[in-house]
């Protein structure tokens, strides 16, 4: 069979697009190719479950566009198709008086991308909401919520099936050949003819657009391992909802916070180190291939040493618990080392171009072939039936 849409990823955002193009086009031929054996593995499947609201992200960009819409497109999907969900809200503080302006900054940032009740509030305020907290100064952004995005996943994959998709798990993807107006997707099982393709392959979505341009990108997807621990169940209580610090504006990651589960559990961090395996979520994970793919890259090696002592510390938080736990008493100083054991870990694709810049927006390119997911890490599983939408259109275009 030879499919109008073949799609490389079965991650959430993969399934999203294929879902949403069979919504808006029935009779269209779509396939979603995945390596694994099962959808949602890898970073859908293991980020801490968190409805972004869009508080961080530069309005305008791709991010706050997405964000928002998707957050509401989510939520409708999760009532439509009775997946539980919660909005809990959250608190943001700032622990220093030198964070107070990025705060203030950043509820302006949220006002502005339309998160109307989100506001600043007194410290009496931030005890009411989480009582073992402590800070400076605080935001309550009413609109964040949980939801387990594995389930949120496989759900998007049954309703593709049911729309008449074809899911190929376990086919890892060996090469991409091209002639006249069809690809094939050389696979370890049997190859996949298309007329297009689209690439959402995540952590892999570098190697795929080479493997299809037949040239090296100017963009190198770096992992960086995010390590989380966990409060034991007799302290849960310290949390109620979920707490995050001031995110440094230089650096993509939003710090070591605290996350109520949709699962339950409480969870604490993460650290952000770079992995030594595209998906290396033990500290032990090594490949040589890939750890040299990223170190000899020369935007990471210019963010390394603009970085350097950032990362310093974030890898002794990954070798050392108690210094883990001196960054979360920030936040809750009741929260002791004995508190905390070993939770999980994600691996979170950051795409680095060239020069050095870290990719703070969701990056989308297209050639005569491929549409190209480059760059989209969190907030992409709350954006992801937006993104996928974005990239229905940009699939409906070719089709006329």
């Amino acid at each position: 069979m030879t499919f109008d849409i073949a799609i490389i990823g079965g991650g959430i955002v993969g399934l999203a697009t294929g879902l949403t193009i069979l919504k808006k086009k029935p009779h269209m031929k779509v396939a979603i190719i995945e390596k694994e054996k099962q959808v949602a593995k890898h970073q859908t499947g293991n980020n801490s479950g968190v409805i972004h609201s869009g508080l961080y992200y530069k309005p305008g960009s791709l991010k706050a566009k997405n964000c928002i819409r998707g957050y509401q497109m989510l939520i409708d999907f999760c009532k439509e198709e009775g997946v539980p969900y919660e909005i809990t809200g959250k608190v943001v503080v700032a622990t220093k008086d030198d964070q107070i302006p990025l705060l203030t900054k950043l509820l302006e940032r949220g006002l502005e991308n339309g998160l109307q009740g989100s506001r600043a509030i007194s410290i009496s305020e931030l005890k009411e909401y989480e009582p073992y907290c402590t800070g400076v100064a605080a935001l309550h952004v009413p609109q964040t919520g949980i939801v387990d995005y594995k389930l949120v996943a496989e759900t998007f994959a049954n309703k593709f099936l049911e729309l008449g998709g074809q899911l190929f798990l376990g086919c890892e993807v060996l090469d991409i050949v091209s002639e006249g107006t069809l690809s094939t997707v050389m696979t370890t099982k049997d190859p996949v003819d298309t007329r297009l393709l689209v690439n959402c392959a995540g952590l892999y979505a570098d190697k795929i657009a080479e493997m299809q341009e037949k040239n090296p990108i100017d963009i190198r997807i770096i992992p960086f391992r995010g390590e989380y621990y966990k409060l034991k169940k007799d302290r849960e209580y310290l949390v109620n909802n979920l707490i995050y610090p001031v995110p440094d504006p230089n650096f993509p990651f939003l710090g070591v916070h605290f996350t109520r589960m949709a699962k339950g559990g409480v969870e604490a961090g993460p650290n952000a180190v770079l992995a030594f395996k595209k998906e290396g979520y033990k500290k032990s994970d090594f490949n040589y291939r890939e750890f040299m793919d990223a170190v000899t890259w020369p935007g990471f090696q210019k963010v390394a040493a603009k970085y350097w002592k950032t990362g310093m510390g974030e890898y002794y938080r990954s070798f050392s618990k108690h210094a883990f736990t001196k960054a979360l008493q920030q936040l809750i100083p009741d929260v002791q080392s004995s508190d905390l054991i070993p939770g999980g870990a994600g691996v979170r694709a950051q795409a680095c171009d060239r020069n050095g810049g870290l990719l703070d927006d969701f990056a989308i390119t297209e050639n005569k072939r491929c549409i190209h997911v480059l760059n989209a890490p969190s907030p992409a599983a709350t954006s992801s039936l937006s993104i996928g939408e974005a990239v229905t259109d940009l699939v409906l275009k070719r089709f006329g």
